[in-house]
């Protein structure tokens, strides 16, 4: 059974430790075990990225930028063995995982950038003889702690971007699939970047404990649950850390009743089903306006569910593949059964489906509920499963405070051909990412992530221009040269 460690100060590490089973989500079985580190292993990390950070900071942005040039055109070349390893530990099929993996090189891309958006700013003769100019400095060491569901792309959002403005970094992967992020992490080190520039520690709350409580640790960046996304942005400021922490959500598309209903259920489809419905951004909840489109909305839904295909990752006419673990599968239909159990219809029942030559893998089909309402339980819960629920409202303004009354605030989207019900939904929506007929509305890497309400905790909204705010801190200088053999008088009053 292959065993997988570390990688610190440029090398691979393997300590004795406790271990964990890492799961092929299609077979069921675990082929790897995992290393879980310890505090002395965290400490390691943190002691390599430390030291390595004096030369890095003072290293030309422009050199900086270079490595990160080097380093995507690595990762275009390696796309499909990174692709292969997601699947086998994620699950996700391989034109999903290859999605995934672009999005990430997108923000890779913006990082390339660093010497323009590290530019600062000056102001000339501000007062006689007098300059002054601000410039991004570097944090130091700065951490990332990120999610099963996107083992390549989320570290993506943070690493290229804190290296490439000088700090250096140590990353806690998802401990369920931390084989793509190992290997991407080796192709920085290809790529030029200095030792101890990136490390990655595998493990669980013992090590992510240490990288909230260490001094040396200067900034936290967390993708994950809001209950734990809490306890991060808690535990980081209590420590003196800056910190954003993104956590879950509970996603709804507003079906208007003159909406191109065959092409808002072809997006539904995608948004709803696609990497088995674990996205943060995942569309959950369809809120139909008006029992006409309720009614068309679950008719073509139903009739466009029966192609959807769940299998293996490397079969590439599946749809989507399993979930993450048998737990995390038991958790998803025990949600669909208490819809059932709470009055709502099961229009399509995902619960058992066949997969031939995968019986004991963690699949759950595609899954359509009608009739649901606010106070049943998987309304209300984050089910991180392919499951589509509907809501039927009687007024758009309904579905408006049917969203705003959400504790999560992450991404929503609205189906209409009225401009100026589009134009009302996204300037009144209490929402931080907003689609109009655009499903899952994730920004693009030069404009920033996040969600409001319970879905972010911090300030900063993760990647892009915030991401650049997140790990640089800004200094202004002041700069004066008297003439020469000019002596000044005392002065008491504030400088103007």
């Amino acid at each position: 059974m292959i065993t997988i460690g570390h990688f610190i100060n440029g090398l691979s590490v393997a300590h004795e430790g406790r271990t964990q089973d890492v799961y092929n989500p299609a077979t069921g079985i675990a082929d790897k075990k995992v290393l879980l580190a310890s505090k002395k292993t965290v400490q390691e990390a943190i002691n390599a990225a430390q030291a390595a950070f004096p030369a890095w900071r003072n290293t030309p942005v422009i050199k900086r930028a270079r490595v990160m040039f080097k380093f995507k055109q690595l990762l275009e070349d390696n796309a499909d063995h990174i692709a292969q390893l997601i699947g086998q530990e994620h699950g996700k099929i391989s034109h999903d995982a290859a999605g995934e993996l672009q999005r990430g090189i997108e923000n890779v891309e913006f990082a390339c950038g660093a010497p323009q958006l590290l530019k600062g700013e000056h102001s000339r003769n501000v007062g006689p003889g007098i300059d002054s100019w601000s410039e991004f400095q570097p944090l130091g060491v700065v951490a990332g702690i990120t999610p099963f569901n996107f083992p390549a792309m989320v570290p993506l959002w943070m690493y290229p971007l804190a290296i490439v403005c000088g700090n250096t970094f140590v990353l806690k992967p998802s401990e369920r699939d931390p084989s793509s992020t190992l290997f991407i992490a080796s192709l920085l080190k290809e790529a030029g970047l200095p030792d101890g520039v990136m490390n990655v520690v595998n493990g669980d709350k013992e090590a992510v404990d240490v990288l909230l409580t260490n001094p040396l640790v200067k900034a936290i960046s967390f993708v994950g649950s809001t209950p734990i996304a809490e306890y991060i942005y808690t535990t980081a400021n209590a420590h003196g850390k800056r910190c954003q922490a993104l956590g879950g959500a509970k996603n709804h598309a507003i079906v208007m009743p003159d909406a191109d209903m065959d092409n808002a259920v072809n997006q539904l489809l995608g948004a709803a089903f696609g990497s088995s419905g674990e996205r943060c951004m995942a569309l959950s909840v369809a809120v139909a306006v008006g029992d006409a489109a309720g009614d068309a909305l679950v008719e073509k839904m139903q009739k466009a569910m029966t192609g959807l295909s769940v299998g293996a990752y490397d079969e590439s006419s599946n749809d989507f593949g399993p979930v993450i673990t048998c737990q995390h599968k038991d958790k998803v239909v025990g949600y669909i059964d208490s819809a059932e159990q709470q009055g709502a219809k099961i229009v399509v029942d995902g619960r058992h489906p066949k997969v031939k030559g995968y019986e004991n893998g963690f699949f759950v089909g595609a899954t359509l509920i009608d009739g649901v309402t606010i106070d049943m339980d998987s309304y209300k819960a984050e089910i991180f499963g392919p499951v589509l629920q509907v809501i039927r409202v009687d007024t758009m303004q309904q579905a408006m405070q049917l969203i705003d009354d959400h504790e999560y605030g992450n991404g929503t989207c609205i189906f209409t051909r009225d401009g100026e019900a589009a134009r009302y939904f996204s300037d009144n929506i209490q929402v931080g990412m907003v689609g109009i007929n655009v499903p899952l509305p994730v920004p693009v890497a030069y404009h920033s992530f996040g969600g409001w309400k319970r879905s972010l905790f911090g300030d900063l909204h993760a990647y892009g221009p915030d991401g650049v705010r997140f790990y640089t801190k800004r200094k202004t200088i002041t700069q004066r040269w008297p003439s020469s053999g000019v002596r000044e008088g005392v002065s008491f009053a504030f400088p103007s």
